[in-house]
């Protein structure tokens, strides 16, 4: 990608958002929210046994709409996209559903148990009709909504060794990162309904990470996706190709002496940046952040793609909270925006200047 410098870009602060008391542990955007005249919707969990919700206002500020008590610490967040559900795994080895039933208005319709541990992570499937929760008894389960908000385990997978810290669901398809320090790639099985298989481990000798795997992100075509971990290291996988009927994942590239603390969290930038022709295609953008104040934000680097991809950190930003960052999550709507949640309290809305003006987001 040609004609720009390093100084064209920058992460502008734009809000502040208080009201947590504890340390925010996490920020999920609401599916379809802030394109096509709709507002925008996040949530963001605290260890102080809550979840708010906030709605952006027709000034572009977020103001918080609702506030929902756990009986916990709150580990994850999910919004199913079809049924208006919010799931949240909590520390109590429950996950806790709640129910949009109204203009701001969040009901608690069904508490899942099942776990043997504190449930670390949640994931809707793409249509919303199952959702994967994962914990420290090793396991992840898989529950199928039912009519009348009820729910129904269909399979518990079991594999790896260690607590499961990550599941993330994309397509059909099933990640889970682990203690393990691997990540594992699921599948339900072909005309067996609730048979579900593990069809690869990331784990290529020296390739694979050192340490637990705390976050993974898949990039907006699927082909590459980004883990992190606490041996310092963020990795980018490409998707082979090689067989079409098997999602196969391969190690492409190591990124390694950006961060000398844990990295808590990676997510891709899965909008384009860039809304006219051009003869090369988009380079693909990541941020990440941890256990320090700083949030990196990483670029494609296509001059340099000898052999394998490779990337270069784009930017820094410093003292973007006063303590530690667990979740950087983009925001995928009209606007090129960017969430951050510290242990400070605070969640920091951020704009993401580039010298590329934001365009309407693809259907």
């Amino acid at each position: 990608m040609k004609n720009f410098s390093y100084d064209d870009f920058e992460l502008r602060e734009i809000q502040k958002l208080e009201g947590h008391t504890g340390k925010v542990l996490g920020i999920a955007w609401k599916e379809d929210s802030g394109v096509w005249g709709i507002l925008a919707v996040f949530a963001s969990w605290s260890d102080d046994k809550t979840i708010r919700i906030w709605e952006e206002n027709f000034s572009g500020f977020f103001v918080c709409k609702a506030v929902l008590e756990a009986s916990c610490t709150v580990r994850s967040c999910d919004w199913s996209r079809e049924f208006n559900l919010v799931a949240a795994a909590c520390s109590d080895a429950t996950t806790a559903i709640w129910k949009n039933v109204g203009v701001h208005a969040y009901e608690h319709v069904y508490t899942l148990k099942g776990h043997e541990n504190e449930v670390r992570s949640v994931s809707w499937n793409k249509d919303g009709q199952f959702l994967a929760t994962c914990g420290g008894d090793k396991s992840i389960w898989i529950w199928e909504v039912l009519p009348g908000n009820e729910f129904d385990c269909t399979k518990v997978l079991q594999g790896h060794t260690e607590d499961v810290k990550i599941v993330h669901w994309d397509e059909k398809i099933l990640f889970s990162g682990n203690s393990d320090n691997t990540i594992k790639v699921w599948e339900e099985e072909r005309f067996v309904n609730g048979n579900w298989r593990c069809i690869q481990t990331l784990d290529e000798s020296d390739r694979e990470h050192t340490s637990a795997v705390l976050s993974l992100s898949l990039s907006k075509e699927r082909r590459k996706m980004v883990s992190c971990s606490d041996d310092l290291t963020i990795k980018i996988w490409k998707n082979c190709e090689e067989d079409s009927s098997v999602e196969l994942w391969s190690h492409a590239c190591t990124l390694s002496g950006y961060h000398d603390t844990t990295i808590f969290t990676v997510d891709w930038l899965r909008d384009k940046l860039r809304h006219t022709d051009y003869d090369d295609p988009d380079p693909e953008i990541f941020a990440s952040a941890g256990a320090a104040d700083a949030i990196r934000v990483f670029i494609e680097d296509k001059d340099n793609e000898v052999g394998g991809l490779s990337f270069k950190q784009l930017l820094k930003k410093e003292k973007a909270h006063e303590t530690n960052i667990n979740s950087v999550k983009w925001y995928s709507g009209d606007k090129r925006r960017l969430a951050s949640a510290s242990d400070d309290g605070t969640v920091k809305i951020w704009e993401f200047v580039c010298p590329w003006p934001p365009g309407p987001r693809d259907p």
